[in-house]
């Protein structure tokens, strides 16, 4: 009886070991879609690629940590290869519910000339439809957290369903669910530390048209950092009275903008995650970093760019946005 107890004990003690390792290990649980796109910009047209919110994430996250712990849905429809890939590069999937009677998310857009407007032709919901996000065991205990794009109601039950609060918590945003769930996108608000929208969803959600009013007003709602971007005009970074400014890298050849800032938030939580570091100055790092990534994103259509770069790649890419703001000055 008592060699039953004591082993009983020891695999209690082994436990709460194994637990105090997971606490202290780099770990991101990224939230969104995996899905299929069929894009038109004015540079040509592929009719079915992959793309979703957490696949551009954990393509660019991965490239700074693993695991990436993905928690999404397809449908029967998504390639194993594509699974594989993604696993290949530290990516758990077990977070990944597949419907075998259904379809993928589908989204087909067209981008104009300008290359910042779209026109969305298709959405398919399809599995979607009933996307009832699952934490599983083995994620809690994560420290970082990326809520890709999604019904508010869908992030707060992620929040709700983590044992222990992640170190910072980052959350991404749209105007749909500004016009359609407000109350419920408040009340996400007040429980994550970074907020990304672009300048007319910072607007829309402040009701202030300049942006540092804007951002002054939506960090009352809960977020200590706040992040506006601004397309091909770069990114603001916001905390109390402190803004930040991050140029984006100007590019002979843009060819596709779908994923972009997924890329963006992957390049930027999975720096944090990396370096733990979540303070106001290596967060401007972190702008940097994911605005490198996205820079990537653009050139080649859905994330095939991602699945090409290297380090070498991503670090020669850095150094080109250092260069872009680097400066020096005499004054006379």
């Amino acid at each position: 009886m008592y060699k039953d107890l004591i082993n009983s004990i020891n695999v209690l003690l082994l436990l709460d070991f194994l637990f105090f390792i997971k606490l202290h290990f780099m770990s991101l649980i990224t939230v969104g879609t995996m899905a299929f796109d069929a894009i038109e910009t004015p540079f040509g047209k592929v009719d079915k690629i992959v793309g979703g919110s957490a696949t551009y994430v954990a393509y660019a996250a991965s490239n700074f940590l693993q695991p990436v712990q993905q928690i999404s849905i397809v449908g029967y429809d998504f390639p194993e290869e594509e699974m594989n890939d993604l696993k290949s590069r530290g990516v758990q999937v077990e977070g990944v519910e597949v419907v075998p009677d259904k379809k993928s998310f589908f989204w087909s857009g067209r981008y104009h000339l300008d290359m910042n407007t779209r026109d969305t032709l298709i959405t398919d919901l399809n599995v979607l439809a009933d996307f009832n996000p699952v934490v599983p065991e083995s994620y809690q205990g994560s420290e970082f957290l990326m809520l890709g794009n999604l019904m508010p109601k869908l992030q707060l039950s992620v929040i709700n369903q983590l044992k222990v609060r992640p170190k910072l918590i980052v959350m991404d945003t749209m105007n749909f669910w500004m016009d359609i769930a407000l109350d419920d996108l408040k009340e996400v608000l007040k429980k994550v530390d970074v907020l990304l929208v672009n300048d007319g969803e910072a607007r829309q959600l402040s009701g202030e048209f300049s942006l540092v009013k804007a951002a002054r007003k939506i960090m009352q709602m809960g977020p200590k950092f706040l992040i506006i971007k601004k397309g091909e005009h770069g990114a603001l970074l916001f905390n109390e009275n402190h803004v930040f400014f991050a140029p984006a890298l100007p590019l002979e050849e843009v060819f596709d903008p779908t994923g972009a800032g997924d890329t963006f938030a992957g390049g930027f939580i999975g720096h944090l995650a990396k370096t733990k570091d979540i303070s106001f100055d290596n967060m401007k790092t972190a702008i940097i970093v994911g605005s490198a990534m996205a820079s990537f994103c653009v050139e080649k259509f859905g994330p095939e760019k991602l699945k090409e770069i290297k380090k070498e790649d991503i670090d020669a890419r850095i150094n080109e946005f250092v260069q872009l703001v680097n400066f020096d000055i005499d004054l006379v």
